[in-house]
């Protein structure tokens, strides 16, 4: 890595730790509060998704018209007032929600910035070095913020606070480069972002891509709240640390398969990316099946080495793609816009299902079901690997 791209990979680290952090020290609050409402946690990460649906049209066109360092330096400072909020007694779900206003505008200006500071034919492995350290983030960020949270949620709340600052500061020296020129707009800001996204789907294989990506990023979302109240009922944990630990091997599978994908999935080699997702699919189910929490782990691990495998390379392809077309920012954005979304409504059918008395067994059974599904439709509409990403530019 180049000075500027460490200098991006490390702020975000920082960044990431934060936000998840965050998520399991509001969870600790919860459990010693013995606050049993199954619908909180959902509505906590939901809370802080909306900004990414919401701001799509706004952070996109922010990323590319101004020089991205002051984008991510003012995003840092929206989490720090929500980590503050939280700090100052205000529902954890509103301060949640401003810390997902940070992170919607910090996206595009993030994921933006990598074709500017690598090179086309390293943009896989600037991914993977970013997915590695967003994932490094959320695997420390969980365990770490859940373990000083159950000693104490203030010590937690002000870690993550100054956290943020440092990564606000790291961003002020990165590269100030203008964006490219303005897109000719006109109209409404939800009226030009579906003209993006018009554009960006013009594309060859972006609308496959991007349905690939959302299911991903909601099936992993999916477990990840479900696995809050499947670990207690299956495993018997008993608190925030106990149920940080799982996660954390899920986080380490994704470096791990982030860390071997350039090598395994390069982008003329796309369409391979269909195995480790339907192999993802069964893990899910085999997961539903475990009773200890050892083999749990075991099959987490599993599941996260496929999802970096899988996500890595869809994310460099995109990016590629809206290189060439509508920006990066945008595409970023667009991307953004699709994939909550898909979070949301995984989301909302959870809630729904755990109100019709559904159990978390039949919830990861439904979720490795739906993804098997999709996998092979996805299948049938990927390209053959004859296909190569030159022929789009």
């Amino acid at each position: 890595m180049n000075k500027p791209l460490r200098t991006l990979v490390g702020a975000q680290f920082l960044s990431a730790f934060g936000d998840n952090a965050v998520l399991f020290t509001v969870i600790a609050m919860m459990l010693q509060a013995h606050h049993e409402s199954a619908w909180y946690i959902p509505a906590l990460q939901s809370a802080f998704l909306i900004a990414f649906v919401v701001l799509t049209p706004w952070v996109g066109t922010l990323a590319d018209r101004y020089p991205k360092p002051i984008i991510l330096f003012g995003a840092n400072l929206l989490k720090v007032l929500g980590s503050l909020s939280i700090y100052l007694g205000l529902e954890p779900i509103a301060g949640y929600a401003i810390i997902g206003i940070g992170a919607a505008t910090y996206s595009p200006a993030k994921y933006g910035m990598l074709p500017d500071l690598a090179k086309a034919s390293e943009l896989v492995k600037a991914n993977a070095w970013v997915e590695g350290a967003t994932i490094a983030a959320i695997l420390l960020g969980t365990v770490g913020g859940a373990r000083m949270a159950d000693h104490s949620t203030s010590m937690a709340l002000l870690t993550v606070m100054a956290l943020y600052l440092i990564s606000g500061l790291l961003t002020r020296g990165l590269p100030r480069r203008k964006g490219p020129k303005p897109l000719a707009e006109e109209g409404s800001a939800w009226g030009q972002l579906m003209d993006w996204m018009k554009q960006l789907l013009k594309a060859p294989r972006a609308s496959s891509l991007l349905l690939a990506l959302s299911l991903f990023w909601a099936s992993g979302a999916t477990l990840r709240v479900i696995l809050i109240s499947w670990a207690p009922e299956v495993l018997g944990t008993q608190s925030a640390s106990d149920i940080a630990d799982l996660t954390f091997f899920l986080a380490i599978g994704i470096v791990l398969g982030a860390g071997i994908v350039p090598r395994l999935i390069p982008l003329e080699k796309l369409q391979r990316a269909r195995f480790v997702c339907f192999a993802m699919g069964c893990l899910f189910i085999l997961l539903a099946l475990m009773k200890t929490t050892i083999s749990a782990k075991i099959v987490l691990l599993s599941i996260g080495i496929c999802g970096g495998l899988f996500v890595v390379p869809l994310n460099a392809a995109i990016q590629a793609i809206g290189q060439q077309s509508i920006g990066s920012g945008r595409a970023v954005a667009a991307q953004n816009f699709f994939q909550n979304t898909a979070i949301l409504l995984s989301m909302g059918l959870y809630s729904l299902s755990v109100g019709l008395g559904v159990g978390s067994f039949a919830a990861i059974v439904a979720l490795g079901v739906m993804v098997l599904i999709a996998t092979i439709w996805m299948s049938l509409q990927l390209p053959t690997e004859k296909t190569r990403p030159s022929k789009e530019k």
